[in-house]
């Protein structure tokens, strides 16, 4: 039965990658001549996304649980503002607030966390409340968009590149200068989080409660685990893994706004979803919400490139995949009971 539950998750991550790289060579093939094939644009996606990358670790760890965090859009939102009002208003360095970021998310995370593990209330309302809450006081620290523009370190970092090793992919443009594709240091910053995240869930004790708690929370207390806690430790995980994409996020946009990030608590979750993590719990791999960003990534950057599609269109297309992959894990979990 083990052997099986393996096989039906293997098939969904592979079903998951064959889907990206169909859509990424069909991207190739389809705009070659403007320069879909070339690497800068893969790695683009993957700036692009850098936040949400950090988001969806955090996410899949709550949805292994068998909850949900929508308030993670909100927090970035909360924290971005928190970041660009300290450092053009109110004075303060970037090398205090970046850190306080990540306390921010930490207490965010706790406080959120107590609620649905240890008083057992309903993730979906404890989070809501939590993004009603940030949302409205990033409109209490500012309601105008505050760009950031004085602090040298956030120029810094966010002009931060490096090239490819042995200018791998590099080409030459148009005016006959040579262009070596380079990755930011945000982007870097989130790979360093989906590999740790990985690690955490495949070879930790605190990994495998997880999927234990999500699976079935009486045979996980039956084992000795201690769900309540483990639930706690989940939302905060997510919450501070959200703060390190705020930090992606800020270094990315160079702004604060109240609705930044508005609508990401539903990429992340769809990006999980077609990745594989089941919304019932304890089925969920990391590597596939990863795939699963990629795929929003080259939906979006397939419609830009395309410039004659309306912008409402990865919405649509993503909203098709997220609909046949729940029909598929529906269909996966049938054939387990019948097992």
């Amino acid at each position: 039965m083990k052997k099986k539950r393996m096989n039906s998750n293997s098939i969904l991550l592979m079903l998951t990658i064959a889907l990206f790289v169909v859509m990424y060579v069909s991207g190739c093939i389809a705009y070659a001549d403007k320069g879909f094939t070339k690497l800068q644009v893969f790695l683009d996606i993957l700036k692009n996304n850098a936040g949400l990358i950090c988001v969806v670790c955090g996410m899949t760890a709550v949805m292994i649980t068998g909850g949900i965090d929508i308030s993670v859009g909100a927090l970035i939102a909360m924290e971005c503002m928190f970041l660009a009002v300290g450092v053009e208003q109110w004075g303060l360095p970037a090398v205090a607030l970046l850190p306080l970021m990540l306390v921010i998310g930490l207490v965010f995370g706790m406080v959120q966390g107590y609620f649905i593990g240890y008083l057992e209330i309903q993730p979906f309302i404890v989070t809501m409340a939590g993004m009603f809450f940030a949302r409205g006081m990033t409109a209490v620290i500012s309601t105008q968009q505050v760009s950031i523009t004085k602090s040298e370190l956030m120029t810094k970092l966010s002009t931060m590149k490096f090239n490819m090793p042995f200018a791998i992919g590099a080409y030459t443009n148009k005016k006959g200068k040579l262009m070596i594709p380079n990755v930011s240091i945000y982007v870097i910053i989130a790979l360093l989080v989906l590999v740790a995240t990985f690690l955490i869930l495949r070879y930790t004790k605190f990994g495998r409660s997880l999927y234990a708690v999500g699976g079935n929370q009486q045979s996980a207390a039956l084992m000795g685990l201690d769900v309540k806690k483990t639930r706690f430790k989940a939302h905060v995980m997510c919450s501070f893994l959200t703060s390190i994409g705020a930090i992606c996020y800020v270094l990315n946009t160079m702004c604060g706004t109240t609705r930044q990030a508005l609508g990401l608590e539903m990429d992340a979750i769809s990006s999980a979803v077609i990745g594989g993590t089941l919304l019932t719990g304890g089925v969920g791999n990391v590597i596939g919400s990863f795939f699963g960003v990629l795929i929003n990534g080259t939906i979006s950057s397939l419609v830009k490139t395309n410039g004659k599609l309306s912008s409402a269109w990865p919405n649509v297309v993503t909203a098709i995949l997220l609909c046949f992959f729940i029909v598929l894990q529906a269909i996966f979990a049938r054939f387990r009971k019948k097992d």
